[in-house]
């Protein structure tokens, strides 16, 4: 019996598939080209999008279900006629789940966002932890709907990136190519979280990739437009804030106040990042003192955030109501100042206690009133050379935002698009600079860049010094028996004198090794047992550790600057 012929449509259909799995085969053992890269960065770019946007009616479903609102817009309104006991217990059991889903799922109860993301594209050629990164984005999730007092952008950065990582995994991509799809998917987060495209491709390369390549450049805009598509389909052409018609700059007399609001930025920028680490090291030093478990953290957070609520609703969530009442100026002087302090103290209770959430959204509501109380002093000292006070807060959320960032183009444009308020560009541009410059060196550039300092690796200081942290001692050494290594005996007598460098040891302590001893080379050894030789393994030499050194700064360089 003779078997039917397939019909036209079904060879049709199997050459396509051999023809893609065929493509698939040659991306993952070649790596893909130009137009093959572009397309895989517009599949991300629409899945990070996706994900952007799921995780924010995520946040809003939770939060409308917990607070009895159907308007998220005016959360802080309507918690504020919650019972106390209701509003002191959301943050409560929020922060004892996101304990339990951190202790369960991260090695160390800590929430991953934007400064691992920047050291996976540094260290790790463009990935980021899967398993923990799903758990943060599930803690942050809660977090933010629950009474934390953060933001979004962090955790939707971090998630985007898990999706990167994903498919750079089945890729099997090098080191650029996974940088740049990490950027990719950081691009489609950041434009579909605020409908902003060009900030979106700037935030990438600005503050994740740190650097400006060409090559670089096309594909990631192509994925912050697919971003920024996704959040359109759902919300439209709309800005996140309304601002008044009448917030004009008053020609160049006005200059000089935003150069103070610039000074006043950067300090307020510098206090609020120096609380949050002072109440992660206070904490941290709590949880030891009193043996609290790693899971409990979080909980007890919750509870000190409840209590700030019952009197001050206006630091739940994000805080975008209170901001948008900061943009249109109709927030007093006394009031913007006092809840400028208490939305520094409820941020830095949220990440200090490991709730989850990023610091770009708050950041934007203390600035806003920072250039809003500012704004009120100006306009009433000055008024006939002075605009609106609401010019003072869109600058001053510039400010104090670029400031936490240390990302001054890519701020400044976020906040234009978030308002669709382009004619202020001056005093925005003239405060961002000063309070970036004021800003970045109270801590190690950035918020994110100290956050990764504080765990002992030196990204802040450029490739100079971190590459040295990423190349090992063995793998730079001549092994044992080459025949350009030295006699063992030699190597023997060195060990003896104390003069030798561990195997697991880096580049980072072996330079300073070679500078103290002046040898030429340095035995390399597998430490054993305290009442054991170690193990010889081979030797590493001066020249050979400059030399790998400088083959790593070379390439960092060619991808910078292709």
């Amino acid at each position: 019996m003779t078997s039917k012929a397939k019909p036209p449509w079904a060879a049709i259909i199997d050459r396509i598939l051999s023809n893609l799995l065929e493509g698939w085969h040659v991306i993952r053992t070649r790596g893909p080209n130009q137009v093959q890269f572009w397309l895989i960065a517009l599949a991300v770019g629409i899945a990070s999008g996706a994900a952007a946007l799921g995780f924010r009616k995520g946040i809003e479903a939770l939060q409308a279900y917990l607070y009895r609102t159907e308007d998220i817009t005016r959360l802080s309104t309507f918690a504020g006629d919650l019972p106390w006991y209701w509003v002191l217990a959301i943050p409560i059991l929020g922060g004892l789940t996101v304990g339990v889903i951190l202790h369960l799922f991260t090695p160390d109860g800590r929430v991953r966002s934007v400064a691992d993301v920047i050291e996976g594209a540094a260290l790790n050629n463009g990935r980021v932890e899967e398993r923990a990164g799903l758990a943060s984005a599930a803690a942050s999730l809660i977090t933010l709907s629950t009474g934390g007092s953060s933001g979004r952008e962090g955790p939707v950065v971090h998630l985007a990136s898990v999706i990167s990582s994903r498919v750079l995994h089945w890729m099997k991509a090098d080191g650029v190519t996974g940088r740049d799809l990490l950027g990719c998917a950081v691009a489609a987060a950041v434009s579909a979280s605020f409908n902003a495209p060009i900030a979106g491709a700037l935030f990438a390369l600005e503050v994740v990739l740190r650097h400006f390549a060409i090559h670089a450049f096309a594909p990631i805009v192509i994925a912050s437009v697919a971003g920024t598509v996704i959040n359109r389909l759902e919300f439209g052409g709309v800005t996140e804030f309304t601002l008044p018609a009448a917030s004009m700059l008053q020609f160049y007399e006005e200059l000089p106040a935003f150069l103070i609001l610039g000074a006043i930025c950067g300090l307020v920028a510098g206090t609020l990042m120096r609380s949050i680490f002072a109440a992660e090291d206070v904490a941290s030093y709590v949880q030891r003192r009193y043996h609290v478990p790693r899971w409990l953290r979080p909980g007890l957070a919750g509870a000190l955030l409840g209590i700030l609520a019952i009197w001050f609703p206006h630091i739940i969530g994000v805080g975008y109501e209170t901001t948008s009442l900061a943009l249109t100026g109709q927030i007093l002087f006394w009031p913007a100042v006092y809840l400028t302090v208490i939305k520094t103290l409820a941020v830095s209770i949220t990440i200090g206690g490991r709730m989850g959430g990023g610091v770009f959204s708050p950041s934007l509501m203390i600035g806003a009133l920072t250039g809003l109380a500012f704004g009120h002093i100006a306009t009433a000292i000055f008024p006939d050379v002075s605009g609106s006070a609401t010019l003072y807060a869109l600058a001053g959320m510039g400010g104090v935002a670029a400031a936490v960032l240390g990302a001054p183009i890519s701020t400044t444009l976020i906040v234009f698009e978030l308002t669709g308020d382009w004619a202020t560009g001056l005093a925005v541009m003239v405060t961002v600079s000063i309070s970036t410059a004021i800003g970045t060196r109270l801590v190690d550039r950035s918020f994110f860049l100290t956050q990764i300092e504080r765990r002992g690796v030196h990204l802040a200081a450029g490739p100079q010094a971190y590459l040295l942290g990423l190349l090992k001692a063995q793998q730079v050494m001549r092994p044992r028996g080459d025949k350009r290594a030295p006699p063992d005996e030699e190597c023997w007598e060195r060990i003896e004198a104390g003069d030798y460098i561990d195997a697991q040891s880096t580049l980072e302590a072996a330079l300073p090794a070679f500078d103290r001893s002046g040898a030429v080379y340095l035995p390399v050894v597998q430490l054993t047992r305290a009442d054991q030789p170690p193990d010889l393994l081979g030797a590493l030499y001066h020249v050979d550790a400059l030399r790998a050194y400088n083959r790593a700064l070379a390439a960092t360089a060619a991808e910078e600057h292709s």
